[in-house]
């Protein structure tokens, strides 16, 4: 790494939302209710397709990295509830959502989908089937913990509809592994990912993750050898968020363990430059993708879109996300589902709506969205052509982004010319960074602002 790359990686590691969303989820509220929710609903959106997702919260074991909202647990009884639960909450919000709109998405994450055994997945798929009209091409796709999991497990998903998988993979080096309780041998990813390609998985994701405690870069750098022999169609190389005072678990991992903030800086630059080798587009910041995928091409195109599940190339879908802390999203509003198991079953049962909180989006929010957005997934913004979509003068409403800017670009990260606003190659390592300058909540004073993880 240069000294002047591990200056600027200093520099600007500082907290900083993802932009999953924007406003980001700590700006949601309590006020926003159950009758917010139904209303956005009934809504009428004819031009917008429906992404589905189903929210298993359920591990046999605890990741003590884990960020997710998930119950480790042996006793597989509890899943029982928890589908009926799924069930009815799937039908409280058909009997509001037009049923001409199709869905182009379904997603499962979690905790871990295949938890559930290949009757429950068989189950669950039907129960959305029932309510939902899935499109003939539509993505299906399912987050896989490669542990125990079986070729049942597998041929369940497919024969119920799934083409997609992405496998939780994170470090294969053994210390590593046991610094945060999850073993898993090279022979095991290799057997499940040999299972997949059998049955016909058209694509196939590995997560990694930089940061966990006993990793080195020369022992990650043989993680990114490992995983282009398997040549996955796409990556996401996540950060660790080490965030303790949420994630009480993450207590568990000595912080004198984790990598300090030169090597964290050298990780990122071996995940680049052995994935870029491996031939592998940067889409920006956490996601690879082979050259002829669709992600790639959608950024091409300039059709690429950011929300709760990373890129996309389904921009104009609402998410209904069902399921324990899950987050729904329409083309103004954002809603999040209770987070405590047993709240979410009891409020499911009472009304069929278990909001926790929302956001309803102002026309300033929706505008600083899509600037963020078209920042993080175009990798450029031109003034004209955003100022005319929104009826504003984008030199005017973005004074102060601009102004926030100007230090970027004399550290090369973004270039500012006449019109329009490019992010460089450099700058794609800090994509957070940028899209900060544009969200106006951080500009609030400091005891108003969440805490984030760091952006580097």
């Amino acid at each position: 790494m240069t000294s002047t790359m591990l200056e600027l990686l200093q520099k600007y590691s500082v907290p900083g939302p993802r932009y999953t969303s924007y406003p980001t989820a700590p700006y949601f509220h309590t006020g926003f209710g159950e009758a917010d929710w139904a209303e956005a609903l009934a809504t009428p959106a004819p031009d917008r397709g429906l992404s589905l997702y189903a929210h298993i919260p359920f591990c046999d074991s605890l990741c003590y990295y884990c960020g997710c909202n998930m119950v480790a647990t042996r006793d597989y009884s509890k899943t029982q509830p928890y589908l009926v639960a799924l069930e009815q909450e799937m039908a409280r919000a058909a009997q509001l959502v037009d049923p001409k709109r199709v869905a182009r998405q379904l997603h499962w994450g979690g905790g871990t989908p295949t938890y559930l055994n290949p009757d429950d997945i068989r189950r669950l798929m039907a129960m959305m089937r029932k309510y939902f009209t899935l499109a003939d091409d539509a993505e299906v796709s399912c987050e896989v913990d490669p542990r125990e999991l079986t070729y049942e497990h597998l041929a369940a998903l497919r024969e119920t509809g799934f083409n997609r998988l992405s496998f939780g993979v994170q470090d294969m080096d053994p210390d590593v592994q046991q610094a945060v309780n999850r073993i898993q041998s090279e022979f095991l990813i290799q057997q499940v990912l040999d299972w997949s390609r059998e049955l016909g998985f058209s694509s196939i994701n590995l997560d990694l993750i930089v940061g966990l405690p006993k990793q080195t870069v020369e022992s990650f750098k043989r993680t990114l050898d490992r995983v282009a022999v398997w040549a996955p169609d796409r990556l996401a190389v996540f950060a660790y968020a080490h965030v303790p005072w949420m994630k009480k678990h993450q207590n568990l991992i000595q912080e004198a363990d984790l990598p300090d903030s030169a090597t964290r800086l050298a990780l990122q630059e071996a995940v680049n430059e052995s994935l870029g080798a491996a031939g592998y587009v940067n889409i920006g910041l956490d996601h690879f993708a082979r050259p002829e995928d669709e992600l790639v091409r959608a950024q091409q195109n300039k059709t690429l879109w950011r929300n709760f599940q990373g890129y996309t190339t389904h921009k104009n879908c609402d998410i209904l996300a069902f399921g324990a802390s899950s987050i729904s999203q329409t083309a103004d509003v954002y809603m999040q589902n209770e987070k405590s198991l047993k709240r979410y079953q009891d409020r499911v049962a009472a009304t069929g709506f278990p909001v926790e909180r929302g956001l309803k989006l102002t026309r300033d929010d929706q505008i600083q969205r899509e600037a963020i957005t078209r920042v993080m997934c175009d990798l450029e913004l031109d003034f004209a052509a955003f100022g005319s979509e929104w009826g504003v003068s984008f030199t005017d409403y973005f004074a102060d982004a601009l102004t926030d800017l100007r230090p970027l670009a004399e550290d090369g990260l973004v270039r500012i010319e006449a019109g329009k606003i490019s992010v460089t190659q450099t700058g794609r390592l800090f994509l957070r960074n940028i899209g900060m300058c544009f969200d106006r909540y951080l500009k609030q004073s400091a005891s108003d602002k969440p805490r984030y993880s760091r952006t580097a």
